[in-house]
């Protein structure tokens, strides 16, 4: 019997389309659940579904959305359920509470653990209730770093099942480096963006506080007094934000040596007109991808000491691990890696390497496929569900 997965996420789950290709090629039946457009899943032969939530509100819209997965896994009927982001890895327990084993990954802890607004405050005991309650119905929960492992221990919030660390949802290394040869030249992509022979330090990222975006664009005027020439590309959505997008007025200000060109689709060929990757997060990540890319482009890195990024960025040796919200620490640490660009270069060449060993997409696929199979074979898989599942083979 070939091992089915539905795999739920939100609105960017065709981000996950590499590792779900990855999954099939090694014998899963795949089918993917999401809130965005199902066209690039078609594109690579992947059975889509879509149903609805909103991340920024809850209440009605979320009982909506228990419903709707609730009948797709019963039309569905997958052998396992596997959630990605916040609300779907809540969602999806408690629309099948125990029918289907779910494995959810803890990819973050999202804005309730990142931001220190008061409402998030207000959140956090809710979240732990929630959280505590659809660990009845998980049967193991996937970390992508250590320190939110460490957390859900110390809070119990694993219930019975089973966890595991897997760092991050693994990145496809040929097909990275073949977006990179495929795209045009490096000085086309310069003309484009208008940036001359300015050195340049890049960020990919949601433009939010929570981004750090605001502490981003202080050490950039600090960069820019210190470093005329210096530019700041700021590529990544801004108006789909919602409350948490940073205000344009904002950005604007500093206009003359930050650009934003938004969100783009040739992310591999921009990190090669970079100099510095700044990542200045203020956000619980899980593994943040684009620091795995940035690896794999070669380029040093600067971020700040969250979860997730420590576990990419080690001090001194690939890049620079700075206290978030801190703009003269930012300022200070991606000056260093311009004045000494011999050095930047060979940080940047320690991150590819550690990328290729410890990230590659297909590593990542195979300790989810021994986790799936180990489950199944303990019993998660009902004798009397492979039967219906047989019988409706047959047919």
């Amino acid at each position: 019997m070939t091992l089915h997965l539905l795999c739920v996420g939100g609105e960017d789950h065709a981000l996950r389309i590499p590792f779900l290709t990855a999954l099939q090629n090694r014998g899963l039946r795949v089918s993917a659940a999401g809130t965005g457009a199902g066209f690039p899943f078609a594109k690579n032969g992947i059975q889509y579904h879509r149903y609805q939530f909103d991340r920024f509100h809850a209440r009605f819209a979320d009982r909506i959305a228990v419903g709707q997965l609730s009948q797709l896994v019963h039309r569905v009927q997958p052998d396992i359920v596997q959630t990605f982001d916040t609300k779907p890895n809540l969602l999806a327990p408690l629309a099948l509470r125990g029918a289907v084993p779910v494995v959810r990954t803890i990819n973050g802890m999202g804005w309730v653990f990142s931001s220190t607004d008061l409402k998030a405050l207000a959140f956090r005991p809710a979240y732990l209730a929630l959280q505590r309650l659809t660990a009845c119905w998980t049967a193991a929960t996937v970390f992508q770093n250590k320190a939110d492992s460490d957390f859900f221990r110390r809070y119990h919030l694993l219930g019975n099942g089973s966890s595991v660390v897997i760092g991050s949802s693994g990145i496809d290394v040929k097909a990275f480096e073949t977006a990179r040869a495929e795209t045009g030249s490096i000085s086309q992509l310069r003309s484009e963006l208008g940036l001359g022979n300015a050195e340049i330090v890049l960020t990919v990222s949601r433009l939010t506080v929570q981004k750090g975006i605001p502490t981003l664009l202080d050490a950039a005027r600090i960069v820019h007094e210190a470093r005329p020439g210096v530019r700041f590309v700021l590529v990544g959505p801004r108006e789909s934000e919602g409350p948490f997008a940073v205000d344009q007025a904002l950005i604007e200000r500093h206009a003359s040596y930050v650009i934003a060109p938004g969100a783009r689709s040739d992310v591999p060929a921009i990190l090669g007109i970079a100099d510095v990757f700044a990542f200045p997060t203020e956000y619980r990540e899980g593994i943040p991808r684009v620091l795995l890319e940035a690896g794999l482009a070669g380029v040093p890195i600067v971020a700040t000491r969250m979860p997730g990024c420590d576990d990419v960025v080690a001090e001194s040796w690939n890049g620079y691990m700075v206290p978030p919200r801190d703009p003269r620490a930012l300022a200070a640490a991606i000056l260093d890696l311009l004045r000494d660009p011999a050095r930047a270069r060979t940080m940047g060449q320690r991150s590819t390497e550690l990328v290729r060993r410890e990230f590659d997409l297909n590593v990542v696929a195979d300790r989810y496929t021994d986790l799936y199979v180990r489950l199944l074979s303990v019993g998660s898989l009902s004798d009397d569900r492979a039967a219906r599942k047989n019988s409706s083979e047959v047919q």
